[in-house]
């Protein structure tokens, strides 16, 4: 038995990588999860690498500079909400065209999301350039901080068109079942950040070192040319969705589509970011060594955390292309075995990170001060990784599915009215510290997940018309 089933795992995973052409509609359930998640895993996992890798340079550079640089992910998250927003909608929208058959549809899509992507990116862009050490300040930076860390946040402040376009043009993809493209061109981008990260923040040869600022550089270097490559597979058949000029003029329904679904998106992640936030602003009154431990401890939970998030856009995909092709059932049968399998991947992950936490964090610092907090928010958080398993994959699906504002709705009352007032309430009023605002992260991810369960159950989001 095992000399079969490994053969026809290899060619799987094989086809997978390649992006084999595959109808997802028609084929076994099982088979469409893993062909579109592998390579979305695939891609998470080098974001994560690059993740840790970068956070690894930096930690090289002190505390404050750890600090800067979770102070502006802190930041970043909000144009990552907007970016994810955007990208969501339009990829619910491309899967939906897929699955009914409408190439021309799927490739108007695309282009009105690139569109108002490239106007919501170039305004951000240059409000961040101008005000970033106001920005650092109003969340909590010291005059330290802000003096190491202003430049870097204006550079990726500045430079989020790359990170706007790149998550888009890869939701594109994965909405029309290229799930390996997106992989490709992702991980171009991170190798290109992964080699050049260490020349610009230490220096090499001809390349200054610029410090924290250099990680900034590299990353929208990487991503920028990440951008271009996909660009050029977008307008020279290098894709299942091919745009030309005809498709970049304002076509007004369309784009009442994509607004319509992109903004309730939007609103959704800016939930989700500004409470992230509030709650680094609320770790911020316990000075840079919180931070700083909370800044690592995070970078090694998206090591399972982001290829998590792979599995939960590969089931997006399949429940919009399969509303699309008219089968409900085969949507939501697809959703729960998605969820299990996430939570067998991430209750292995959970029990690797609870044993070896002290180690993995120590692998970024030895600071005695900052070290105790990393180790305490991995231990803490991954409590709840079960629970997390099954939050993630169903609230992509209901976004997959067109139903934004059954998880928006979720997200708004776990991260605003649950979440921020528990977090202030743990930490500063029962003696826990910044060990309470951990707690109160890993509770609320899991009453997301439980929520998000019981609606998704009820199956309002069969009927979403986009």
């Amino acid at each position: 038995m095992p000399q079969h089933w490994l053969p026809r795992s290899w060619k799987l995973f094989r086809d997978a990588i390649r992006g084999v052409p595959m109808d997802f509609t028609t084929a076994p359930i099982n088979t469409a999860i893993v062909m579109l998640a592998i390579p979305m895993i695939m891609e998470m996992i080098m974001e994560s690498i690059f993740a840790l890798v970068d956070v690894f340079w930096v930690g090289h550079l002190g505390a404050n500079a750890i600090a800067s640089v979770g102070l502006t992910e802190s930041m970043m998250m909000i144009i990552y909400s907007g970016a994810m927003g955007v990208s969501i909608g339009v990829m619910a929208l491309v899967a939906r065209r897929t699955g009914e058959k409408d190439p021309e549809g799927a490739s108007r899509t695309a282009a009105q999301g690139i569109v108002l992507a490239l106007a919501i990116a170039l305004t951000i862009g240059l409000f961040g350039a101008i005000f970033a050490p106001d920005l650092l300040r109003i969340m909590g930076a010291d005059d330290a901080v802000i003096a190491t860390g202003s430049n870097f946040t204006r550079v990726m402040l500045g430079g989020n068109t790359t990170v706007f376009l790149l998550f888009l043009i890869n939701a594109i993809f994965r909405g029309a079942g290229d799930a390996a493209q997106a992989m490709r061109v992702l991980w171009l981008g991170n190798i290109l950040n992964i080699v050049l990260g260490p020349c610009f923040i230490f220096g090499v040869g001809p390349i200054p070192a610029l410090g924290v600022t250099g990680a900034a550089v590299a990353t929208n270097i990487g991503r920028g040319c990440a951008v271009l490559y996909q660009i050029y597979l977008l307008t020279n058949g290098g894709s299942k969705i091919a745009i030309g000029r005809k498709h970049l003029g304002i076509d007004f329904s369309v784009m009442a589509s994509v607004l319509r679904l992109s903004g309730s998106v939007t609103l959704q992640m800016l939930i989700t970011m500004t409470s992230y936030v509030g709650v680094m602003r609320i770790l911020s009154t316990f000075g840079s060594a919180p931070l700083a431990g909370y800044t690592i401890g995070f970078r090694i939970l998206m090591f399972a955390m982001l290829p998590s998030f792979g599995l939960s856009n590969a089931a997006a995909t399949l429940v919009g292309q399969n509303l699309g092709a008219g089968h409900p059932e085969r949507a939501e049968q697809s959703v729960w075995r998605a969820c299990f399998i996430n939570a067998g991947f991430l209750g292995v992950a959970g029990l690797f990170f609870l044993i070896g936490a002290n180690f993995l964090v120590g692998l970024f610092t030895q600071d005695p001060e900052v070290l105790p907090y990393g180790v305490t928010y991995l231990r803490i958080i991954t409590s709840g990784f079960l629970f997390y398993a099954f939050g993630m994959v169903l609230s992509q699906s209901f976004n997959g599915a067109g139903d934004t504002r059954t998880p928006t709705l979720i997200n708004l009352f776990v991260f605003w009215i649950l979440q921020l007032p528990l977090a202030w309430i743990l930490s500063h009023h029962t003696g826990l510290g910044p060990s309470g605002v951990f707690i109160t992260l890993a509770l609320c991810f899991s009453v997301f997940a439980v929520i998000s369960a019981i609606l998704f159950r009820r199956g309002g989001w069969k009927r979403t018309q986009v």
